[in-house]
């Protein structure tokens, strides 16, 4: 049987948010067993969100579109805070945090120039 898609799984942007999700998930499993159902939840509930709010978003009109965008750059702001945690606590190494960090400006960088076009799309 042949494997549906939808159009929002094209997007280069919902593709990258699925690998940030992929790094998350990877860099919980290293966490401490006591951080379960604080750091760890909190930070795989984020990193999840920026691309279900991307997902989400696309089958729907420009202005709603641009509107879940910035949920999903609300999300990134909150994954660079739990980055940032974990590093602080010594959960994870300056260099990882560094990947995060650097994924998540590019994340951002994509989903503000995605609004952008958006927002010159509903002018012209």
């Amino acid at each position: 049987m042949e494997e549906v898609k939808f159009n929002f799984e094209d997007l280069i942007v919902y593709q990258k948010a699925l690998d940030f999700v992929d790094l998350v998930y990877n860099t919980c499993e290293q966490l401490p067993k006591q951080e379960i159902y604080r750091l760890s939840s909190q930070y795989i509930r984020a990193a999840n969100s920026v691309a279900m709010n991307i997902s989400e978003g696309s089958g729907n009109t420009d202005a709603q579109f641009n509107r879940y965008l910035q949920m999903a750059i609300d999300s990134v702001r909150e994954c660079v805070v739990c980055s940032t945690i974990a590093k602080r606590r010594k959960y994870i190494s300056e260099n990882e945090n560094k990947i995060a960090r650097l994924k998540l400006a590019e994340l951002s960088k994509m989903i503000t120039s995605l609004q952008k076009h958006l927002k010159n799309k509903q002018k012209n």
